[in-house]
């Protein structure tokens, strides 16, 4: 994505807010053809920038009432052990690898707040896991998914 222009940044954004909006819509937020904005599209895809395009329904927010982001950090060179682990777990919807503080950022979904608290803790009690922390997910106004 480090070959996007500012173009490219403010299309992805309009498709972020309306990934259904028209082409022509499209070129008049933007203020270019709707030429540019079809070949802009389709380079972004060739190139892997944009992956596809989801619908994202209530139900799949009613199926977790009660969410979180765990971010973990593991000590030595466990991390793919760790990933194996959560994999198996029902609560994990997505496990991102990432740079900086942490080494993993898991996402948990569960029916209650006792289920969330007990796969957290199932979560920590993994062999490599050294520390964790996890904010819970309060309102949800725009997912990428």
């Amino acid at each position: 994505m480090a070959d996007m222009d500012d173009l490219d940044q403010a299309l992805i954004s309009a498709l972020r807010h309306d990934a259904r909006a028209s082409l022509s819509t499209l070129s008049e937020i933007l203020g270019v053809s709707r030429t540019t904005v079809r070949s802009r599209i389709e380079r972004m895809q060739r190139r892997g920038d944009i992956v596809g395009f989801s619908v994202v329904l209530k139900g799949d927010f009613a199926q977790d009432p009660v969410r979180g982001m765990m971010m973990i950090g593991i000590e030595g060179r466990g991390t793919d052990k760790v990933v194996r682990q959560l994999g198996g777990l029902p609560e994990v919807r997505a496990v991102h690898s990432t740079n900086g503080r942490w080494d993993l950022i898991v996402e948990v979904g569960t029916l209650t707040l006792q289920d969330l608290d007990r796969a957290l803790n199932q979560i920590r009690s993994f062999e490599g896991v050294a520390n964790s922390e996890t904010n819970l997910l309060l309102t949800t106004r725009k997912s990428g998914r």
